[in-house]
């Protein structure tokens, strides 16, 4: 009897399973024959994964700009390596060609790379010194969101790793809850993580039931922002009010650029410092 495969959750640097036990099938491309069994993560794993990431979150942000995107670049090596990995899993699962894969996992490098050389640059391009008038100088500076959570749904692999890049190069950490085409990479993209030098926590995965988790990334009150590529109007509608009791980001982000996706997950702060005082 050949054992299947259950694919775990990562977060805090490890791989746990579900604490509720429970798995879901995923099966090889149009078949019933599984693939492997994927586990369904509860309101549990998801207090569970903002709690590390809320920790891990301020030394995150505290790490320098050029460090953070040393440890983006590795990234994009253990990428490179995981590549016929990642592959076989997306053609077995998806029935994507070998084109296919290679412009995804391509992309998904690029992407990690892109953010990575921008990392001690974007505070330049976003950031400003403000005219005013009065002896004081007056700059605005961006600064890390905090936690967010992102719902990965019909989202592509390189979809999925632009998003982690522009999140966590600014010092934020994230909660990924990922959909039908990425869960079944969920440990390869873990081991990437684990094996770059990223801190515990910065990064966290998910797999499981958008309908049974949804409202409790909305809701909980340590998470800053949800952002999502798509998400259907009974989630999304439910979602908002559930954010606007705390005043939670609700961040749609189809179709950015790369500069504005990463100024998503940002706040500005103003400064004033006297002149001759």
């Amino acid at each position: 009897m050949k054992v299947l495969k259950t694919i775990k959750l990562y977060m805090n640097g490890s791989f746990p399973r579900t604490e509720s036990g429970r798995s879901y099938p995923v099966f090889f491309h149009r078949t019933k024959k599984e693939y492997a069994r994927l586990c369904q993560s509860s309101r549990k794993d998801v207090r569970n994964a903002v709690s590390f990431a809320k920790s891990a979150q301020p030394k995150w942000m505290t790490r320098a700009a050029y460090n953070r995107g040393q440890i983006l670049y590795r990234m994009a090596e253990m990428m490179e390596g995981k590549r016929e990995e990642i592959s076989l899993a997306l053609k077995e699962t998806q029935g994507l060609s070998s084109a296919q894969t290679k412009k995804m996992i391509d992309h998904s490098i690029d992407h990690l790379v892109h953010f990575a050389g921008f990392s001690d640059k974007y505070e330049q391009v976003l950031g400003s010194k403000n005219p005013i008038n009065g002896p004081f100088h007056n700059f605005t500076s961006p600064t890390a969101l905090g936690v967010v959570a992102h719902l990965s749904n019909e989202e592509t692999l390189d979809q999925l790793m632009e998003k982690i890049a522009a999140t966590i190069v600014s010092g934020n950490s994230i909660i990924c809850l990922l959909g039908k085409r990425t869960e079944v990479v969920l440990s390869i993209l873990g081991e990437i993580c684990q094996t770059s030098d990223l801190p515990a926590g910065v990064v966290n995965l998910l797999s499981g039931d958008l309908s049974e988790l949804s409202s409790h990334f909305f809701s909980h009150l340590e998470i800053n922002g949800v952002s999502f590529r798509e998400l259907d109007k009974k989630y999304l509608t439910s979602g908002k009010e559930l954010a606007s009791s705390h005043l939670k980001r609700v961040l749609p982000i189809k179709d950015l650029t790369s500069i504005a996706l990463l100024e998503q997950s940002i706040e500005f702060k103003t400064y004033w410092h006297p002149i001759g005082q």
